[in-house]
């Protein structure tokens, strides 16, 4: 392990990131389960990328049989992409009826920025101010957390307002976080800059995945319209089915955005990402921007892609995350019952979480806390991970085919962990 890490410290560089204090070091992996070099096997409780599981057999079947058929760019004439795009558009509502193909979520972020500049002729971006959006020269400065030291005066354009915190800061029904985005336009305005999009997920998932009733951005949504401008759900993290109740998360809040995006999940494991917007949309974008992207909407990409929308659909695998999600949240609670140290317990179908507090009358986060039990939670063969404001939410996102069995597990051993990891060492 010492060793691989400083061959990656050589190689890669200087503070390229890992999980956990004593990193995995993963050589295999099938469905929701990871095995290390040792051979010990781990629960996998994160992987999104992996969205119908690890080493899904159709995915991996369709990816040999189209490598060895073909595999160029679209600038040649193919049936995958257009087959890919017709069922995937399928899945939104009018009139979001056509897509463009990218290899990460970062570039389909950025395409849409670039589409709101082109569709408004103005700059301005809003965004919250615990989010993340990938990290491209532009989209990078979406994140408070991840503001580069240098750039190339992009910050400018920006204005972040304050993440939706259904445990701290009650807003039921939207029109507090509306107002905010409201004096953002504003500013915008004022400052001659102009104000192009709102990007956000649409499950805030970043952010500690809030409770929110239905309809909850619609406040927010109406505002953007209103003003002239785009709104885009970034469905990264949120979509193919995870929120349970719909298809994609902003369905479940009543909004049509105007772009959105889609990244980790969309080939499980194979780096193929996009996005899906009006026809007028993307009639102004192709006229005002050249744009081509040579791997992304490859036939390799479009048959993995294919075929996690037939996984998805075909085992029902949004109706398992609706399952799931509410036995996950009941099983929480019932330690909430038992533990003081959580303070909250969320969820939304296929993600679910607890908020540690070092007090839950003051709800002082208990950031150090949440750390240590991620950690030796991975020690006892469980992977998962912490997020939110205060970075002490456990974000726990597995693989769609995630069961009943694995919650089980899940939740026996964080049962464990917290019974001797006291708040005070």
């Amino acid at each position: 392990m010492a060793d691989l890490i400083a061959r990656r410290r050589a190689l890669l560089g200087p503070n390229v990131p890992t999980f956990y204090d004593d990193p995995v070091h993963v050589v295999r992996g099938e469905g929701v389960w990871l095995w290390d070099a040792e051979g010990r096997r781990y629960l996998d409780c994160y992987n999104n990328v992996a969205h119908v599981g690890h080493c899904n057999p159709r995915v991996v079947r369709a990816i040999c049989d189209q490598a060895a058929t073909l595999n160029t760019h679209t600038r040649y004439l193919h049936e995958g992409i257009l087959d890919y795009v017709e069922r995937l558009t399928a899945t939104f509502d009018d009139p979001l009826t056509t897509a463009i193909l990218t290899c990460t979520g970062s570039e389909a972020n950025d395409i849409a920025l670039r589409m709101a500049e082109g569709v408004t002729g103005k700059r301005g971006i809003i965004a919250t101010d615990a989010t993340y959006h990938g990290n491209t020269a532009l989209v990078s400065h979406l994140s408070r957390s991840n503001v580069p030291e240098v750039g190339f005066g992009l910050g400018q354009y920006l204005r972040h307002v304050e993440a939706p915190d259904s445990y701290r800061i009650p807003d039921p029904d939207g029109q507090r976080f509306a107002a905010q985005v409201e004096a953002a336009i504003a500013d915008l305005e004022r400052s001659g800059i102009g104000f192009a999009a709102l990007i956000l997920c649409p499950l805030f998932l970043n952010e500690g995945f809030p409770t929110q009733a239905e309809g909850w951005l619609r406040p927010a949504a109406e505002a953007v319209r209103r003003a002239g401008g785009l709104l885009i759900c970034d469905e990264v993290q949120s979509g193919f089915g995870r929120s349970g109740s719909h298809f994609w998360a902003h369905q479940r809040q009543g909004v049509v955005p105007d772009v959105v995006t889609l990244g980790k999940p969309m080939g499980n494991g194979h780096p193929v990402a996009g996005l899906v917007t009006t026809p007028g949309i993307m009639a102004r974008f192709r006229s005002a921007f050249r744009y081509f992207n040579t791997f992304g909407g490859n036939p390799v990409s479009c048959a993995a892609a294919m075929a996690v929308l037939d996984e998805v659909q075909e085992r029902d695998l949004q109706a398992n995350a609706a399952r799931i999600g509410r036995l996950a949240a009941v099983r929480l609670s019932e330690l909430q019952q038992k533990y003081p140290v959580i303070g909250d317990v969320r969820q939304s179908g296929m993600v679910f979480g607890a908020e540690f507090v070092l007090d839950r009358d003051t709800k002082a986060p208990a950031s150090a806390y949440a750390d240590r039990v991620v950690n030796r939670l991975r020690q006892r063969g469980v992977l998962l991970s912490r997020l939110g404001r205060h970075k002490n939410t456990l974000k726990i996102r597995p693989p769609m085919p995630f069961g009943e069995e694995h919650l089980d597990l899940l939740v026996t051993t964080l049962d464990a962990v917290l019974a001797e990891t006291p708040v005070s060492e």
